[in-house]
């Protein structure tokens, strides 16, 4: 069993607004991962040491400020937040949108634009409206996301340790 000292990644969760907590909660403790749950205000978090409720000052990007300052590669972001994740992308972080799609360098510039566009309809009245109701499949799809990118972390670190202990003389 790993212990926190010995977590391979952090994931830090956009909480507000976040349909997947919960979802992420029940993942990290099968991992035994830390998680940090960065909000403008307190939201109700499990009682495990391994999960850790940042608070952070009121306005509009805090919560996505202290991530973007503190997430590192290996670490894995949970956000909904298209600038966010381009921000944690630049960082060598993992980004996966609660609908269980993972953000990656190769898309990250095209969903800029699409949520520029999006911006600019709905202002001019053209577009209304959001996103489909969360449904049961997204959920299932988010936990297979989170579980197929925490598996491709641990394997790139083994590997990674791996090169590392036989480049020792």
């Amino acid at each position: 069993m790993m212990y926190l000292e010995e977590t391979v990644l952090t994931i830090f969760i956009d909480a507000d607004g976040c349909p997947v907590k919960d979802e992420v909660y029940k993942v990290a403790a099968r991992y035994q991962l830390l998680v940090k749950v960065v909000a403008n205000k307190g939201i109700n978090t499990p009682l495990n040491p391994l999960v850790q409720m940042v608070v952070v000052a009121a306005g509009p990007d805090e919560a996505d400020n202290w991530i973007a300052e503190h997430i590192q590669e290996h670490d894995v972001c949970i956000t909904a937040d298209i600038p966010l994740a381009d921000r944690c992308l630049k960082k060598q972080a993992k980004v996966l949108g609660v609908r269980g799609d993972e953000f990656t360098e190769n898309m990250i510039g095209n969903a800029l634009a699409t949520r520029e566009l999006m911006k600019e309809l709905r202002e001019i009245g053209q577009m209304s409206g959001g996103p489909p109701p969360f449904s049961a499949r997204d959920r299932s799809q988010f936990l297979s996301g989170l579980d197929r990118i925490i598996q491709a972390i641990k394997r790139d670190t083994e590997r990674k340790a791996l090169l590392a202990a036989r480049k020792k003389p």
